[in-house]
């Protein structure tokens, strides 16, 4: 069903049946109209795509495609269900209250149905590339498709994204960072990929938590963190890796709206 026009992009919603998720998804696909050549547009997954239009997403989007800021981008916003905290974390591995158990099944969707309803529904055999990004938990599940996934997307956008998803509450005596917080073990743990790329955004007012007591709040050491082990994984840190720290930035949809253009066009900018 098309639901409305802006300059440079149709947009249509639709609800797809999930047999892995065991429930309706909606999505919002934004399509870049007077496209010549669909192959030469990108794939850009986005969770939590009932915040999209809060955010001003198809806003944000006509702007930079009337500039000639970005080339082609087929966007699909993907809706969190009412179990967002067991669909999205990282799959296979549940934090220490069991959040996130359903991460692989969330993963199986967006592999084996969504995509193949993409090209199926708008036959298109194959994308430039495809880019994978979300916000706060959903940017930790965006981070964790692509980085399993390197044959499928080369780049992963990460919205304050939730790095402290940890195995041991950290109020624990043994609690330590550099084996507790899972993501980071993940990559520790994993194979440096050829061509992916990362895009991560912090804010200085994400939060007020300060574990270590370094003077820096937890979500930022977090995202800091991260960004190293892929450095030290064999990434570069200058052409792989960008990282926005907003000094007014908070954990909510508004700063994230005033990071996307950076994203979009550090992403797909001409």
């Amino acid at each position: 069903m098309q639901l409305l026009n802006v300059p440079g992009l149709m947009i249509e919603n639709c609800q797809l049946e999930s047999l892995y998720l065991q429930r309706t998804v909606e999505i919002d696909f934004y399509l870049p109209i007077h496209v010549t050549h669909p192959e030469e547009m990108s794939l850009l997954i986005l969770n939590d795509g009932q915040n999209m239009e809060e955010m001003g997403f198809a806003g944000i989007l006509s702007e930079l495609y009337t500039a000639g800021a970005i080339r082609p981008l087929f966007c699909a916003a993907v809706h969190a269900g009412t179990d967002r905290k067991m669909e999205y974390g990282i799959s296979g591995h549940p934090d220490y209250l069991g959040r996130g158990a359903h991460a692989g099944q969330y993963t199986s969707f967006i592999l084996e149905e969504l995509l193949p309803h993409i090209r199926k529904t708008y036959a298109i055999r194959s994308f430039a590339e495809q880019a994978f990004a979300g916000f706060s938990l959903g940017g930790l599940m965006a981070l964790d498709i692509v980085w399993n996934h390197p044959a499928l997307f080369t780049k992963a956008g990460v919205f304050s994204g939730s790095l402290w998803w940890r195995s041991i509450d950290q109020d624990q005596a043994a609690y330590d960072d550099q084996l507790h917080r899972i993501m980071h073990q993940v990559i520790r743990q994993g194979d440096y990929h050829p061509g992916q790329r990362f895009f991560f955004q912090s804010g200085n007012m994400d939060e007020t938590n300060d574990r270590n007591n370094n003077g820096i709040i937890d979500s930022i050491d977090d995202t800091l963190d991260l960004m190293q082990e892929l450095v030290n994984k064999g990434y570069d840190r200058q052409k792989d890796i960008y990282y926005l720290e907003m000094a007014d930035g908070r954990h909510d949809i508004p700063t994230w709206g005033r990071a996307m253009p950076v994203f979009l066009k550090w992403g797909w900018g001409i």
